[in-house]
């Protein structure tokens, strides 16, 4: 899971940077205004932390470009400001929930996991399908009550996929949901088809269908 980090204060962003490593999500910083909209623009997230108080620009502005843009990246407003009406205004404008300096690490890492599990999962820790069982809590992957052993890049596309059912998903944006903004400095996506190959072999041990299609010249869906 990819966050992006939009904090000015750099100790601050660092210690978030480190705790939600930790927790195993993939975290991009911008310390700006102009720097978190290059990047909201060019990437999605699972989901953005966003100060409001920015060098070079207001942090709503970047709410309300995403909407304007259709984007779906979930949005936590992480802020200084916590007036009435700055909460108001963000949840208004589409930010999924707010959070007030300062605050305790495992409370932001709760509310993140709680938008992305709501966002991607339907509200449930289980995701149930066909005899396939993910725990989010646990990170734990079972097929018909037999577990399957994923590395967290497995496992984190697996969630990637289900999460978009149905939906073809290019090799470049897989790429970037796994590499972050670093899918634009290497020369080739085949550490995706590594990855990819791996999953759809552990998933076929366990005797689970075979529900990742590949489709031609266009990446990948997991069709249900």
């Amino acid at each position: 899971m990819k966050i992006l980090i939009i904090e000015d204060e750099p100790e601050l962003a660092q210690s978030i940077t480190d705790y939600l490593s930790d927790e195993n999500y993939l975290c991009e910083l911008a310390g700006t205004y102009h720097q978190a909209l290059n990047k909201v623009l060019a990437y999605q997230y699972d989901c953005i932390l966003l100060d409001l108080t920015l060098p070079g620009g207001d942090g709503l502005k970047i709410l309300d470009e995403l909407k304007r843009q259709h984007k779906q990246d979930g949005v936590i407003i992480i802020s200084a400001k916590n007036s009435f009406e700055d909460k108001i205004k963000g949840l208004q404008m589409g930010a999924d929930d707010y959070l007030a300096k300062p605050f305790h690490l495992p409370e932001l890492a709760a509310r993140i996991y709680s938008v992305i599990r709501r966002r991607n999962f339907d509200n449930t820790n289980l995701i149930l399908q066909n005899g396939l069982q993910i725990d989010l809590l646990s990170k734990t992957v079972t097929v018909n009550g037999m577990p399957v052993l994923l590395t967290k890049k497995e496992l984190d596309l697996l969630l990637y996929f289900i999460g978009n059912k149905n939906r073809v998903i290019s090799k470049s944006a897989l790429a970037e949901h796994l590499s972050g903004d670093l899918a634009d400095m290497l020369d080739n996506h085949d550490f995706v088809y590594a990855h990819i190959k791996n999953l759809k072999k552990k998933l076929s041990e366990a005797h689970y269908g075979n529900h990742l299609k590949t489709v031609y010249a266009t990446g990948y869906k997991w069709e249900v």
